[in-house]
This record gives C-alpha cells, sequence and structure tokens, in this order.
C-alpha cells in the first residue's frame, strides 16, 4: 500500500468516526469522500463498499469503550436484572426491521442509491424533517414521556426500529432517523440519543461481519493494513465524537447539524450541475 492510499484510507476512517454518531449521515459523507478522493481508482468499487462498511467496527468500538461500565453492568445483570433484559429486548426488537429490510433490498439499495445526487437529496429532506422536530420541541407541540432507555416499552424500541430501516437510503443518517425519530415518538433527547448509540452496537457489528463474510473472495492479507488504518481512524475519531456528542446534547438541539445537510446538499447539487466537481462513485 503506497503512501497516497494510505492517506486517502486516514481520511475515509475519519469520515467515518466523526459522522457515525452525528445525524448528518456517515454513509453519504463515505460516498462523497471517496468520491472526492477517488477512491475507486486505488481499489475496486466492490472492496471500496467492503471497507467502508468494515471501518463501522472501529466507531462501534468507541461506544462499546466509552459506556463499558453500562454494558458490562447489564451483561452481568441479564440473569437477574428486569431493567437490563428489558433493554436487551428492545435492542432486539429495534433491530429487526432495518435487518429483515438490509437482506431484502441491500442489493438494490447500493445500485440504485449509493452515488452523490441521492445522497444529497436524503440529506436536504432530513436537514427539514429535523428542522420540523425541533421546532415542534420549541413550541411545546411535543413533550418527552420517555426519560431514560430504562423506561422505553417494546412498541417503542418498534418505532424507532422502523426509523432506523429509513437508514438503508445513504444520506439519511442512521444516527439521525433513531434520534429524531425517537424524540418524535417521545423520548427525551438524552434516552434518544443514548438507545441510539446502545442500538448501533448490533446494528453495525452485524452489518461488518455480514458484509466480511460475503465478500470474503474479494479479501486477502494484503488487505489487513488498509483496513487496519481504517478501522483505527474510525475508532479515535468516533469516540472523540461521541465525548462531545453528549456535552454537546446537554445544552443544544439539533438544528446546527440540520442546516449543515441543508447547505451541504445543496453544495453537492450546484457543484455536480455546474461541473465545478465531479462527483462520480
Amino acid at each position: 500500500m503506497d503512501i497516497v492510499l494510505a492517506l486517502k484510507v486516514l481520511i475515509m476512517g475519519l469520515v467515518e468516526g466523526f459522522t457515525e454518531f452525528l445525524p448528518i449521515s456517515s454513509t453519504g459523507h463515505l460516498i462523497l469522500a471517496g468520491s472526492l478522493l477517488d477512491f475507486t481508482a486505488d481499489i475496486t468499487r466492490e472492496k471500496a463498499e467492503v471497507f467502508e462498511i468494515a471501518i463501522q467496527a472501529g466507531a462501534i468500538f468507541a461506544v462499546c469503550w466509552e459506556y463499558r461500565a453500562r454494558i458490562g453492568a447489564v451483561l452481568r445483570g441479564l440473569p437477574s436484572d428486569i431493567k437490563a433484559r428489558k433493554l436487551v429486548i428492545n435492542l432486539i426488537i429495534a433491530f429487526i426491521p432495518a435487518a429483515i429490510l438490509g437482506l431484502l433490498f441491500s442489493k438494490m439499495i447500493k445500485e440504485k442509491l449509493f452515488a452523490p445526487l441521492p445522497v444529497a437529496i436524503a440529506l436536504i429532506i432530513g436537514g427539514f424533517v429535523i428542522l420540523w422536530v425541533e421546532r415542534r420541541n420549541k413550541n411545546g407541540d411535543q413533550v418527552a414521556r420517555v426519560e431514560s432507555v430504562d423506561d422505553m416499552s417494546a412498541l417503542d424500541a418498534l418505532k424507532i426500529g422502523i426509523a432506523q430501516a429509513f437508514a438503508l437510503i445513504p444520506g439519511t443518517s442512521r444516527s439521525g432517523a433513531t434520534i429524531i425519530g425517537g424524540m418524535m415518538f417521545g423520548l427525551s433527547r438524552k434516552a434518544a440519543t443514548e438507545f441510539s448509540f446502545f442500538l448501533a452496537i448490533p446494528t453495525l457489528f452485524a452489518a461488518t461481519i455480514y458484509s466480511l463474510y460475503k465478500d470474503r473472495a474479494l479479501l486477502s492479507a494484503a488487505d489487513i493494513p488498509l483496513f487496519s488504518i481504517g478501522t483505527v481512524a474510525a475508532f479515535v475519531s468516533a469516540f472523540l465524537c461521541v465525548r462531545w456528542l453528549l456535552r454537546y446534547i446537554s445544552s443544544h438541539d439539533f438544528t446546527l447539524f440540520a442546516w449543515y445537510r441543508i447547505v451541504f446538499g445543496l453544495v453537492v447539487i450546484v457543484t455536480g450541475y455546474t461541473g465545478w466537481v465531479s462527483w462520480t462513485h
């Protein structure tokens, strides 16, 4: 692996980590970053798609480390703690919709929607949804009835799971769909964010393991350095991002991210239409 490819891999890993848990779509940003970097000029498109999914493991390890005490307590409490069992059951319920729809439609989605223009459109639409939800909260039209993930019902989990399924569309944002969806369904900002973090663990680990197994014929020992650099970069940047986001939501809403999505999506469309940037994937 030459130095240019190593730098591209490092950048892709950083993009994954910094965007995975923000409501701005890590997949969308990876598609756009890969296009700008001409990532598929160095490796095949098929291997690039596996790489983009596999490095999510780094971001998930960051969440596992940040919540290691809580995760350990839940695992130890499974035999006897009702709250621990309830949280695990809710995570399973929320995981199922995206898992089923992903298995059924992932190939079609990759063929049709993994491109800069669909990503830009999804970013803009998602931005306006966030603005709408935040305005409802500000006006008092939506009052949180669930202050902690321990207070969630199975129906709450199912609703968030259905919301997460929309994130199969690149540019939507898995964290954005689950956090904003959770707030729409009555969760507090903190509860929705924490449940989104916890739900990311089975969802992204499953996606990573499935992708590596399904496309194992594309990979070889020579790819280990490439995947390692991307995964480590994703871990470090995601860890910093999670720490920052938890502090941020204690005193801010998600309006800033909404406007970022809208402006960024419009920039992609305008630059692509005018030819200033050749967006390809």
